[in-house]
């Protein structure tokens, strides 16, 4: 059955962008394998060593076999969500670093949401399912 690899995120604030999944997410920021530029390509890694967001600069991946469309030409995809843990640690580094941000708690399965935008204005949805609040 299929499952989420990764999320690749097109971006001209590169620096601002891999702060931002660092200091937000808590994810290490690593170089990508070759023939990929690390100044232009990062892959942003979870604690068990899975690179699930890769930010490139535009034009980055030329030569590579990856469509390379415009940044504007992003689809239909509204947001992107993760499961998390530690809801109450997060709201404070996210009030800690100035991160405006909205909660929505789903009362009927007590799920706790935290919506917040990255540099680059894509939404992510924070989820903190029953027992990882």
């Amino acid at each position: 059955m299929p499952s989420l690899d990764h999320v690749n995120i097109q971006t001209e604030k590169l620096g601002e962008t891999v702060a931002f999944y660092r200091d937000v997410l808590e994810l290490r920021a690593g170089n990508p394998p070759p023939p990929l530029d690390p100044s232009q390509v990062q892959w942003m890694f979870d604690g068990d060593d899975r690179a699930i967001f890769h930010l490139s600069m535009p034009g980055a991946l030329v030569g590579t076999g990856v469509v390379n469309r415009a940044m504007a030409d992003t689809g239909a995809v509204h947001h992107v969500a993760l499961s998390c843990k530690g809801h109450d640690q997060m709201i404070d580094r996210l009030d800690r670093l100035g991160l405006a941000h909205n909660e929505n708690h789903v009362v009927a399965i007590d799920l706790k949401q935290i919506f917040v935008r990255d540099p680059n204005n894509v939404l992510l949805e924070l989820n903190y399912h029953k027992g990882n609040h």
